[in-house]
Order: structure tokens, then C-alpha cells, then sequence
């Protein structure tokens, strides 16, 4: 076997598919796929990133497949703060000076703070949150039991957050140990009927805030950067919440 052929085949099981299913997928012959995991047949550039579609492989895990063969790799990694990422961060900006008076958070892959609009710095403050820190260590601290009403629930759909999102990056140590780390505090009550979504119920001193989260990322990406980037947005999820996050961001409040 070789680096490549190693990784392919790791990727394929990530992915839960068989040879078959990936020849099948790729257009190409069972054969074909069998010889490039034993190393018998040598994958071009264009064989690389073609079958890396198929699995949809996240692109730095594509540089790692075309280097193990010997290949330039194909997708940079940008500093967020470069001059070519100006119309990325012109749009988070945007995205999150206009979701104000409502909390934004701009995470990397394994959840450390890229940017946080002026709501989120507002309200988080008090717990430490701010830019280029791990939100992985706040969620996973024994503290999160009497800041959110609601821990136990949260906590467990937390924990197959962080281990879809390791999944669908083929592990990542970081996020594997959150989700591991949560387990214990993991519960739902199973004769529950589910609303639409499950709010984080906070408390702060004798104010209660409940808010529920979205997750956006951006399309077509081809650089590693943009690639791990996602924004995440905080709603309110009952009037007295809103009413309080608008209240603390008003001009009186110093927001």
C-alpha cells in the first residue's frame, strides 16, 4: 500500500462505502478501485480529485491525497485576514453587524472564534467568550450545568453535532474529545414530544434567555480557510428573550 492508497481507502469507509459503491458512484470499474487501495495502480491529479468528489473529502484532505502521491497541491489555505478574503469578510461582516441586536459567532473547524458580532460580545462576555479562543472549552466545562437550564438536552445534541462534524471531516481529535467529554451530562427525555427546534435556556443572575442556533457555511469553496468557516447565528426563541437581547444592545446600554 501506499500514502494514497491508505488514505482512499480510509476515506471510502468514512464515507460508509464499498468498493463497488465508489466504482459505481465514480463511473469506473470495482478493478480499478481495488488496485489504487492495494497501491498497484497509480491514480492520476484528475483520478484524485474525481474520486475525492464522489466521497465529497473536505479540500485540505484533497492536498493531503495529491501530496501522498507526489502532486502539487491544488486548494490554498488563505489567512482569513489576506487581501484576496476582503469580500469573504465583507460578507460575515455584513451577515453579522445586521443579525444585531441578536448574537453571531464566525467558528473554524474545531470551533475556535473567528468573529463575533457586538451582541454576542455583549453577552458572552462574562464567560470569557472572546475572538481566537475554543468554544470547545467552555461547552464541555462543568459550568455550562448552571448557565443553561436546559443542560442535559443540550448537551446531547451537542454531542451528535460535534461527532457529525468530525465524521464528515474524517476525525478530528478536537471535536472527538468534546463529544466524549459531554457524554456524561448527555440525556433526553425519550416520552418527550420534540418542538420544531431545542433551545439553549440560559441564565444570567435572574434573567432567562432562551435562544435556538443556525449554522451557515459558504458554497462552491476552494480554499482550505473558507472551506472550515462556519457562521453561526443565534435566534430567540420566546418574546421576553428578544425583548432583553434588544434591550442590552439599545445605545442606553452602552450597546
Amino acid at each position: 500500500m501506499t500514502p494514497y492508497s491508505s488514505l482512499l481507502k480510509e476515506w471510502r469507509k468514512h464515507r460508509r462505502m464499498s468498493q463497488l459503491d465508489l466504482a459505481t458512484e465514480a463511473d469506473v470499474s470495482a478493478r480499478h478501485i481495488s488496485f489504487l487501495e492495494t497501491g498497484r495502480s497509480r491514480p492520476s491529479p484528475d483520478m484524485i480529485l474525481h474520486l475525492s468528489d464522489v466521497m465529497d473529502v473536505p479540500v485540505d484532505a484533497r492536498n493531503q491525497m495529491l501530496q501522498a502521491e507526489g502532486f502539487a497541491a491544488r486548494f490554498a489555505k488563505t489567512p482569513f485576514d489576506d487581501a484576496a478574503m476582503a469580500p469573504i469578510r465583507d460578507a460575515v461582516e455584513w451577515t453579522l453587524k445586521r443579525h444585531d441586536p441578536y448574537p453571531g459567532i464566525v467558528l473554524d473547524r474545531v470551533w475556535r472564534i473567528v468573529r463575533l458580532n457586538k451582541a454576542a460580545e455583549l453577552l458572552f462576555a462574562p464567560l470569557g467568550i472572546e475572538t481566537g479562543q475554543s468554544l470547545l472549552a467552555l461547552v464541555t466545562s462543568p459550568v455550562m450545568a448552571e448557565l443553561v437550564e436546559n443542560w442535559p438536552e443540550v448537551a446531547h445534541h451537542t454531542m451528535l453535532r460535534l461527532r457529525s462534524e468530525s465524521a464528515n471531516a474524517g476525525g478530528l481529535p478536537e471535536l472527538d474529545a468534546a463529544a466524549k467529554a459531554l457524554a456524561p451530562y448527555a440525556s433526553i427525555h425519550r416520552d418527550m414530544v420534540p418542538g420544531p427546534t431545542v433551545p439553549a435556556i440560559y441564565r444570567f443572575g435572574e434573567q432567562r434567555v432562551s435562544m435556538f442556533g443556525t449554522v451557515a457555511q459558504f458554497s462552491t469553496v476552494t480554499d482550505v480557510t473558507l472551506d472550515d468557516l462556519k457562521i453561526e447565528l443565534f435566534f430567540p426563541s420566546d418574546e421576553a428573550s428578544a425583548s432583553f437581547l434588544r434591550e442590552i444592545s439599545s445605545p442606553r446600554h452602552g450597546g
